[in-house]
């Protein structure tokens, strides 16, 4: 486990079992709440949620979380009219989140459009190299107890993202086959660790050593190119397919939801030199074991470069159709549970999640349908074509290059839980262990939705 990773405060299936009291809708139903069959929701819903978490280095993570969904008549539960999605955060050393989210299939009739407008802010967001296994990663290197010491900042960068997108799903000529197109642009700003600012107001035994981290080493190495190293702009224009077939979205019991997008980033849109096309195919499929209690899921996404120059700030992300969103990728919350984030970059990669999932209480409460779950899951993935680096003769730059090591899956698993209410807001609490000490030890994850 990384030994800086956040510790997140209270559980929140206590905020959010709180906050059902709170919710503002219209029902159309007056049956008595100990009813337990399920509620048919109508108008307006709220999910709130504290945002509460703590890190000895980031400092303390305040602020709120919010999902709205807007159900109209009740026609189409457990499909919602509208979804609008709010977060607003901040920790005591300067990271931030402001973000906002859209999902409709009614602002424009027969177009299911999904926005996001964000700009998060992050002091010290995992780095640790390209090409999985072909980085060499020492975890005694952050490890303030170990004789390897260097700094707990060691695999960190800094990085402030702008991202502003539109993506666009409309029927072919089957309901369930869609075309995609879609446009985003983000401005990202990478540097190194700001050290002075992290130390501020911390005990003296506390302090962070002002030494070279592992993103210094590779600008000067050359591993990242002159003109990236601060980061740049990259805009993109997205169109694909999408085949759906699943029963609810937010946790299917059963179907498929196979993607193919392309992501054009042309120079005439700015890209320059940067230019590149980029592709992501990802196939899910959902299993009924027992009908309304048990199921079985998967994922498989492979994503890569089919040509041009893609800049080394723009390798980490996982692309996904609507409803799920853009990561960090791979490793962390949503990709390889259990393994370290940002572990597995290169210009293309391949990953994979095996879940079951277990609703074993469902009920009403507060003429709120709500549902508790289980997961057990194995997550894998690897790099399938590396980020070229520059030849090098520097005897610290090749050690840190790995060579020799072969790239092989970077595995995780664990297990969760899930607090559900109304089938689309969903708390979700994930721990996982790492099969490989090079990848990490383990990891807790608190955050919404399920994986896919």
């Amino acid at each position: 486990m990384n030994p800086f990773m956040i510790k997140l405060l209270p559980v929140p299936l206590i905020m959010a079992m709180v906050t059902a009291q709170l919710m503002a809708q219209t029902q159309s139903e007056s049956a008595d709440a100990d009813e337990k069959t399920e509620k048919i929701k109508t108008g307006w819903n709220l999910g709130p949620l504290p945002v509460v978490a703590y890190d000895s280095d980031i400092g303390f993570k305040y602020g709120a979380a919010l999902k709205l969904y807007y159900y109209g008549d009740g026609s189409i539960y457990p499909k919602y009219r509208h979804y609008m999605g709010f977060e607003w955060s901040r920790t005591t050393k300067g990271s931030g989140i402001n973000q906002f989210l859209y999902d409709s299939e009614y602002l424009i009739p027969g177009i299911r459009v999904t926005g996001e407008a964000s700009l998060l802010t992050e002091k010290a967001i995992d780095f640790y190299g390209f090409n999985g296994y072909g980085a060499y990663y020492n975890p005694d290197y952050e490890n303030d107890e170990a004789d390897d010491y260097i700094s707990r900042m060691y695999y960190r960068q800094e990085r402030k993202l702008t991202r502003i997108k539109a993506d666009f799903q409309g029927k072919i000529s089957d309901p369930t086959l869609k075309w995609i197109a879609g446009f985003e642009y983000n401005r990202i700003r990478t540097g190194t660790v700001d050290i002075a600012k992290l130390n501020k107001d911390k005990d003296e035994s506390e302090l962070l050593p002002d030494t070279a981290l592992l993103y210094d080493r590779y600008v000067e190495w050359g591993f990242i190119e002159e003109g990236q190293a601060d980061g740049g702009t990259a805009t993109l224009i997205k169109a694909g397919l999408v085949y759906d077939t699943r029963d609810i979205e937010a946790n299917p019991m059963k179907g498929i939801w196979t993607d193919v997008q392309f992501m054009l980033a042309p120079s005439f849109l700015g890209n320059d030199e940067n230019a590149y096309i980029r592709v992501a195919l990802t196939h899910r499929q959902y299993f009924t074991l027992v009908p309304e209690v048990f199921s079985f899921a998967y994922r498989l996404s492979y994503q890569t470069k089919l040509t041009g120059n893609m800049p080394y700030y723009m390798l980490p992300f996982v692309y996904n159709t609507a409803p799920e969103r853009t990561r960090d990728g791979l490793g962390g919350a949503k990709t390889i549970r259990g393994v370290l984030l940002n572990r597995v970059v290169g210009d293309g990669f391949l990953f994979g999640n095996l879940e079951l999932r277990w609703k074993f209480l469902q009920t009403v409460v507060f003429n709120q349908n709500i549902y508790l779950a289980l997961s057990g899951f194995l997550d894998g993935g690897m790099v399938t074509s590396n980020y070229k680096l520059p030849e090098t003769t520097i005897p610290e730059a090749v050690h840190y290059l790995n060579k020799g090591a072969e790239e092989k899956i970077h595995l995780g698993a664990g297990a969760g839980f899930h607090f559900v209410m109304n089938q689309n807001f969903v708390v979700a609490i994930d721990y996982a262990r790492a099969l490989d000490p090079d990848d990490g030890i383990k990891g807790l994850y608190i955050g919404f939705d399920f994986l896919f």
